[in-house]
Order: structure tokens, then C-alpha cells, then sequence
């Protein structure tokens, strides 16, 4: 049992060793492919290193890279992932099982507080601007940032591509309109597809217009699972955040669209998920659940 531990311990190293190798490729790479930042001088620091990458990525607009950098880049990501730790489906309980709830549907959804990254479920939400391009500003705290960095540059490959076919048909000036559902592949997420959607933004209050907005955004996305054949999907808190949509009446919104939604569609889902990172979402859905 003892050189199994040092074993292991062997091998995490050398996967470390290998992790910093492709970081550093990475940062020299994607400098190279910076014209303003090709110069940029960097830490030691491998969190520092990690944390330029980002930016970096963050901030390049959607064109060609060279396949074997992208090719190192879905090693890097694809063994973060797996450092943060992937959780399965069958990890999450339903809420019958977690809160013995008697809900409709409580054997479908389930609430999970954590990095929606993390997820190996069919689908994952995205809470996208109309841009549909991801977030630009480095190293952003917003989902959209979060779900574009772990996923890598493909992703927002993906969206420039089906937005220029949105731009060929509808003009120059097309934007995504609020509530609509866009399917992109996951790319170096666990989860297999990223489903994204504009969600409302609130200015001075809250009215009847806004609501339904959100309500499309909840209803879209589950019939592109249903379109789409995806059985899983995980749900962001959207518009809460950046789009100050207030957090509980969103939730019950939320609540009400999705188990509305499964009256008439239970059988196509094998488990719809509320995903919550900050503990005053999880006390909300768990008092409607």
C-alpha cells in the first residue's frame, strides 16, 4: 500500500510537470498570436502564468489557430477539469432523494450548489450577452467568462460561426434576441453541449415584459433539449448577476417554467438541474423545492 501511495504520488507529479510545460507552450503561443500583447512579460508564478493565459484567451477574438496549439490546449483544459473534479449525473441527487420533497417532478430535478463547469451532464446553460461571443474582459467573475475559459477557444469559434449565419440572413446588425436558446458543443467541458441564451436585463424595475423574458429563456432552452435528444441539462441562475434580475422572483420563475415544461415533456428528461454558486440562490430553491 505504501508504494501504491508513492506511485500515485509519482505520477501526480509528473502530470504536474507536464500541466506547467503546456501552460507555458500555451502562454508563448498565444503572446505570438497577440499583436499588442506578444511582448508581454510573465511570472514564474504558476497561478500567475494561468491566470495570463486567460486573459489572454479572454480577450482574443474569434479566428483560426494552429491545430496543435489547440491541440495542447485541450490537453491543458481536459486535465484542469480533472483536477477541479468532474461530477457525474448519478452524483447529483434529485431533491426526493436529498430533501424527501414531494414536488411534481421530484424525481427529475435537483439543485447543486457549485462551479457549473464541473458538470458531466448533456447540456449546460450559458448566460450569454446578445453579442453571443462570450465575455471579452479578463478574467471576468460572470458565468459566461467562466464557461468560455474552461471550454477553450473553439467555443467561441462556434458562436462567431452560427452568428454570421444569423448576420447572412437577418443583416449586418443582427444581435441575439432576449429569450432564444443557441446549441454550441462543449468542447473541453464535461458537459457535452453548452445551450445559450440572453437573458433579460433589468434597468429600473421589474415588470410583466421581463418576466416573460426570462420564462422564454427557461422554455427555449428545454425544447432544444427536447430538438436536440439531450436528457440533462443544468440551469445558471440567469440574469441574476450582471443583469440584476431580483434572485427570488427569478428562481420561481425558474421553478414554475421548468415543472410547467415537464407536464407536458417528463418523458425526454432524465434530470433537470438548478445550479446555484452563492448560498442565499440555494436557501431560494430550496424553499421552493
Amino acid at each position: 500500500m505504501c508504494n501504491d501511495s508513492v506511485l500515485k504520488g509519482w505520477q501526480q507529479t509528473m502530470k504536474n510537470i507536464e500541466q506547467e510545460r503546456r501552460l507555458d507552450f500555451l502562454l508563448e503561443k498565444f503572446k505570438e498570436d497577440s499583436a499588442r500583447y506578444k511582448d508581454l512579460q510573465t511570472s514564474d508564478n504558476y497561478e500567475e502564468k494561468r491566470m495570463t493565459l486567460r486573459s489572454l484567451m479572454n480577450i482574443r477574438m474569434p479566428k483560426a489557430m494552429d491545430e496543435n496549439v489547440l491541440k495542447i490546449q485541450d490537453e491543458f483544459l481536459t486535465e484542469e477539469a480533472r483536477l477541479k473534479g468532474v461530477v457525474a449525473l448519478e452524483d447529483i441527487p434529485t431533491v426526493g432523494m436529498q430533501y424527501n420533497s414531494s414536488v411534481p417532478f421530484a424525481d427529475k430535478i435537483s439543485i447543486w450548489q457549485g462551479d457549473i463547469t464541473r458538470l458531466e451532464v448533456g447540456a449546460i446553460v450559458n448566460a450569454a450577452n446578445s453579442q453571443m461571443l462570450g465575455c471579452f474582459i479578463p478574467c471576468h467573475r460572470c458565468i459566461d467568462n467562466a464557461i468560455h475559459s474552461a471550454a477553450g477557444v473553439e467555443l467561441r469559434e462556434e458562436c462567431s460561426h452560427l452568428m454570421n449565419i444569423r448576420r447572412a440572413r437577418f443583416g449586418a446588425h443582427y444581435e441575439e434576441p432576449t429569450g432564444q436558446a443557441m446549441l454550441t458543443k462543449g468542447y473541453n467541458l464535461p458537459a457535452q453541449y453548452v445551450i445559450h441564451t440572453v437573458g433579460p436585463i433589468v434597468g429600473y424595475r421589474l415588470n410583466d415584459s421581463l418576466r416573460q423574458d426570462l420564462r422564454n429563456c427557461y422554455e427555449n432552452v428545454l425544447k432544444c433539449c427536447v430538438e436536440n435528444n439531450i436528457r440533462s441539462v443544468a440551469f445558471c441562475c440567469i440574469s441574476t448577476g450582471e443583469f440584476h434580475f431580483p434572485n427570488d422572483e427569478a428562481a420561481r420563475i425558474a421553478v414554475d417554467a421548468v415543472t410547467d415544461f415537464l407536464k407536458e415533456h417528463s418523458e425526454a428528461f432524465d434530470r433537470v438541474i438548478f445550479n446555484v454558486f452563492k448560498d442565499y440562490d440555494l436557501h431560494l430553491y430550496e424553499e421552493l423545492l
